[in-house]
């Protein structure tokens, strides 16, 4: 995936606790890179979890997330993670994502989350004043007739 296919990056250095004895970032913490990126995207769109995003009725529910390897970090890097909102559904939100190391692309990956009533586990329509904000923040393609 292109750095041009996302408006927005967040900064992160990699640290010691994250690399293995090599000195290469253990594969379990691209995920931990790609919440932070998320949350910092949400940031950005004027969103703060979990105030913006829960109710007793409502919370939302990772259900996939994949990550494709194409080259390790190392200890000290200085990591883009770029994230956009590829998909807003009727209760769902998919979100693409890429690490980059200077010009060097790391890792493609994948997010989607549900929006559910956390006690039953049922699916519930996104509220419009995500939708309006993530749709401001850069543009989403709307498909809202797929769960």
């Amino acid at each position: 995936m292109p750095r041009s296919d996302f408006a927005f990056a967040y900064p992160l250095r990699v640290r010691w606790a994250e690399v293995d004895a090599q000195g290469i970032v253990f594969n379990g913490h691209y995920l931990t890179y790609f919440d932070v990126g998320v949350t910092e995207y949400w940031r950005a769109a004027g969103l703060h979890y979990p105030g913006d995003f829960t109710t007793p009725d409502s919370d939302l529910f990772l259900i996939r997330a994949t990550v494709t390897y194409h080259a390790p970090a190392y200890f000290d890097d200085l990591l883009e993670i770029c994230v956009r909102c590829a998909r807003l559904g009727r209760s769902s939100m998919t979100y693409a994502l890429a690490i980059y190391r200077q010009d060097t692309h790391l890792t493609d990956g994948e997010l989607i989350y549900v929006n559910a009533n956390p006690k039953t586990r049922t699916a519930q329509p996104l509220p419009e004043a995500l939708r309006e904000r993530l749709s401001r923040l850069a543009p989403v393609p709307d498909t809202t007739h797929h769960p």
